[in-house]
């Protein structure tokens, strides 16, 4: 049971004091050094961790996204992970311009384990570490604060002696004082600081020193401060690569990462799509499309992005959420009528000048850039209005409703997705719609036309052939174009009926191309809107009035009684 006052139980973090305070005023102006750590801490997170087959192929796409750094194993603790760092140096399976990382514990069998994993790496990350929290000092390993860096110098010079025994490799040194963020910012200087005058740090060697947020528990800018405080307070800054490895327990791991970024860090640990234990890693994919939505390439490539997560996903055995950002199945798509009348306008917008800065309301990011297409962008449902799907009719049949016509066929669609509950897809929203208005061919026909004209005269004859409860009978009238004259002969054979407006277009290219009318009639004072399509646009437009007729006359049409006046 949730307690009454927390605060008997819980006890908050301790902020930092730094009132001069630099880091809310930058930016994020270039990408960090990345190092992926999926195939160790997100590895040991997961329910069933991968084997060797899903480890390679993870690191196959790791390579392929474009890490440069990539944490393979805990060769020491695990025999996978020793088997897996093997395979991949004797088979000679990393690239020249990327390095492995291994992780290994501060005590001397270990790190000798460790190294006999790595021999033959062409270049490898030592990652060392051990908790210097006070929790952890007294509760878990019993030490004081000089015992406790007695650990870290102790196994620093044992890394230090084996990556000088093994000079054919090129090494690079990591120190992680676990748990920083609740450590004594005064204690996590002076521990480093130790570990780097026994390693022998300075700017022409220097060590990453990796200050993770091992259990989230303050705000991102607490972190962020801690980061700008120890950057500006510890010895020989340029001798040292500041890295964070945030985790997510509050659910603030990006923000935590990119704020640190503003606050002096070099480098960043992560997983793709913040994959680790608890409630995860940062979560490097949003963080890197975060930045790249400012106009910072963020140096890996997520151009294809969706077979990266179902890469993702077969390695880890977890699905990435639907929603998920950037990436999720639905992350590009709107129900909700409104967004999806901006969305609409936006992309019409767009389409208008391609070359400008992306600007579509409710999408920060073009769907292309990371392979996704403009399909799913808006998807109907009983949320979703006329803007969706207009848009759906448009894109994906070439059919540009007027905003009258809009309006009036959305009620349609609207009432199919209200009696199903269900998304309603394009081809039944296309199939609404042919049966609404295309497919209105009874109880009038049009069975042919001709036109004929006298030369230099605006006036165009026409005799039609139309079909009425089965019957055939011709018809003829005269006007300023073909439909005036249809409408004459209409008159003529006793039916009333006005046009209201009237829009065309072409759908379609080539060969297949074929022309739809959609004509707004009144017929005995009702507005009724009627649509046709045909390879002649004249054969479309009358089309277009028959249907409208049949609605009116049909007792079954939704939308039949809807008057002008209400439309607008």
């Amino acid at each position: 049971m949730m307690l009454d006052n927390p605060a008997a139980k819980y006890r908050p973090f301790v902020a930092v004091d730094l009132p001069d305070r630099q880091w809310p005023s930058r930016r994020i102006e270039q990408p960090p050094i990345w190092t992926s750590v999926d195939l160790r801490d997100g590895n040991q997170s997961l329910i069933d961790p991968m084997d060797q087959e899903r480890k390679q192929r993870l690191f196959d796409l790791l390579v392929k996204v474009g890490f440069k750094e990539i944490e393979v194993g805990f060769p020491s603790a695990s025999q996978t992970d020793y088997d897996f760092v093997r395979s991949l140096i004797e088979g000679d399976l990393i690239p020249d311009d990327v390095t492995i990382q291994v992780l290994t514990q501060a005590r001397d069998h270990l790190i000798d384990r460790t190294f006999e994993a790595l021999e033959g790496a062409k270049s490898a990350i030592v990652h060392v570490y051990n908790a210097t929290d006070p929790m952890f000092r007294r509760v878990v390993f019993g030490v004081d604060k000089p015992e406790c860096i007695q650990i870290a110098v102790g196994a620093t010079a044992r890394i230090r002696q084996r990556m000088e025994e093994a000079s054919e490799t090129d090494w690079t040194f990591q120190y992680s004082p676990e748990l920083f963020t609740t450590t004594e910012m005064d204690f996590a200087k002076e521990i480093v600081e130790a570990v780097m005058d026994t390693f022998g740090a300075s700017a022409d060697k220097r060590m990453i020193v990796n200050l993770p947020a091992t259990v989230e528990v303050g705000t991102p800018n607490n972190y962020a401060d801690q980061i700008e405080w120890f950057c500006r307070n510890i010895k020989n800054r340029q001798a040292l690569i500041v890295s964070v490895h945030p985790h997510n327990d509050r659910g603030t791991g990006v923000a935590a990462a990119e704020m640190t970024l503003m606050a002096g860090a070099d480098r960043v640990e992560g997983t793709l799509f913040g994959n680790g234990e608890r409630t995860g890693n940062v979560d490097i994919v949003t963080m890197a499309m975060n930045m790249y939505t400012q106009g910072v390439h963020p140096a890996l490539d997520f151009s294809n992005i969706t077979p990266i997560m179902r890469e993702v996903e077969y390695c880890n055995q977890l699905p990435v959420h639907p929603r998920h950002p950037y990436v999720g199945d639905l992350v590009f798509t709107a129900f909700s009528g409104s967004h999806q009348d901006a969305i609409k306008k936006g992309m019409v917008e767009r389409r208008a000048n391609p070359d400008a800065v992306w600007d579509v309301p409710y999408l920060p990011i073009d769907p292309l850039d990371v392979g996704r297409s403009y399909e799913a962008v808006i998807r109907v449902n009983s949320q979703s209005g006329k803007g969706g799907i207009s848009y759906l009719l448009e894109q994906e049949h070439g059919i540009e409703l007027p905003r009258r016509l809009s309006i009036e066929f959305s009620q349609v669609v609207q009432e199919v997705a209200d009696r199903t509950g269900k998304e309603i897809t394009s081809e039944m929203i296309y199939h609404a719609f042919a049966d609404e208005y295309l497919e209105q061919t009874s109880p009038f026909g049009l069975v042919s036309h001709r036109l004929s004209s006298e030369p230099d005269s605006p006036t165009v004859s026409l005799e039609a052939t139309i079909e009425k409860h089965g019957e055939r009978r011709t018809i003829s009238g005269q006007g300023n174009g073909p439909l005036a004259a249809f409408i004459k002969a209409l008159e003529s054979a006793g039916d009333d009926v006005e046009i209201i407006d009237y829009h065309e277009h072409s759908r379609g290219q080539g060969s297949d191309a074929e022309a739809i009318a959609y004509v707004e009639v009144r017929i005995d004072g009702e507005a009724v809107f009627g649509v046709g399509s045909d390879e002649s646009i004249t054969s479309a437009s009358m089309k277009g009035v028959m249907s409208a007729i049949n609605r009116k006359l049909s007792t079954q049409a939704p939308a039949a009684n809807v008057t002008a006046a209400s439309l607008a």
